[in-house]
């Protein structure tokens, strides 16, 4: 990881600022693509597209800007884009895009707040965080972990009274979830929950191979097609005998996966490579509160979600595990 004692404050700014953009991407994406599943689009489907438009994207800006500066492809790169593109394209966002339909968009990316302590946890143990337990700073991202994971399971667990906002009156929680699946909480933390770990191991794999095929454009790009052929066969069995869930028209369907597919897998895999390459794989992760709050806010007024006073309260539990890793 390189030292930044020599950057200006515009350059010591830029990680952050680009974390920053990404969660803000992150966030429009959980509404558009819940929009897209309350209106019958199938994730499994969501995925396979997502990951096609994000190829295409990205595929020819590989090519032409990093042609002559590509690393040969051996054998364990190649193995570790395969197991990168099953991680999170595949695994991570089929059982995200299945939690959010049993859920809210609020309430996933609520859940995400234990990406960063995954993303600590593994790191630590790879030997890519360092941690002395004797010393503050240290101990404090410890306990911040554990207040994040305990947070975030509360949240599953507790009932609480509706906030009754203007916009929301005259809707229920099935409308949230918009009718097509029985609601159940518990059913959509877990799968989320899984995802997330799969999401944070994806992130520490991503920050491995980068040493060893440091070339950030033509890595998203494999990532993204190996996403695209993984999940088509997972899909083509999900989705068999139902040949209209591959059919998309001009409606958020396609926004979804268009909108997916540039901004939060073409753009946010080859940003987070520089960022990691710089700041170290838990950085990347550390922002993902700031996406929650978004969602929380944007939810209310175009997805008509309802708010529960007692999980806002365990939200911002989990969130003040998040910030106390960082800031203490």
């Amino acid at each position: 990881m390189a030292t930044e004692s020599s950057d200006s404050p515009y350059d010591r700014a830029r990680p952050f600022l680009a974390v920053v953009f990404m969660q803000l991407g992150y966030s429009g994406m959980s509404i558009i693509s819940k929009h897209a599943l309350n209106e019958g689009m199938s994730q499994h489907v969501l995925v396979v597209y997502r990951h096609a438009v994000a190829t295409i994207v990205i595929a020819p800006f590989a090519f032409i800007f990093e042609r002559k500066g590509r690393p040969k492809m051996t054998l364990s790169i190649f193995f570790k884009i395969l197991l990168l593109g099953l991680l999170e394209p595949t695994i991570d966002q089929n059982l995200y895009y299945t939690g959010m339909k049993y859920t809210t968009a609020t309430f996933a990316s609520a859940m995400c707040n234990v990406l960063p302590a995954f993303a600590f946890v593994m790191a630590w143990a790879l030997r890519l965080e360092k941690v002395n337990i004797r010393k503050m700073h240290s101990q404090a991202k410890i306990a911040g972990t554990i207040v994040t994971v305990g947070g975030a399971m509360l949240m599953t667990l507790v009932k609480g009274t509706q906030l009754d906002l203007p916009w929301t009156k005259g809707y229920d929680q099935i409308a949230s979830t918009g009718g097509l699946t029985q609601q159940d909480p518990i059913k959509g933390a877990l799968m989320i929950t899984i995802g997330c770990f799969c999401w944070a191991s994806f992130i520490i794999l991503q920050a491995v191979t980068l040493k060893s095929y440091p070339v950030e454009l033509s890595l998203t790009a494999w990532i993204c097609f190996m996403g695209t052929m993984e999940g088509s066969v997972f899909a083509v069995v999900m989705e068999r005998g139902n040949p209209a869930a591959w059919s998309v028209a001009l409606d958020y369907k396609l926004l979804a996966a268009v909108y997916s597919g540039v901004v939060c897998s073409g753009l946010a895999y080859y940003v987070q490579g520089l960022i990691m390459r710089r700041r170290g794989p838990v950085f990347v992760t550390a922002f993902s509160p700031l996406s929650m709050i978004i969602v929380a806010i944007l939810g209310s007024f175009f997805l008509k979600e309802i708010l529960i006073f007692r999980k806002v309260r365990k939200v911002l539990l989990a969130n003040s595990g998040v910030y106390h890793r960082r800031h203490c």
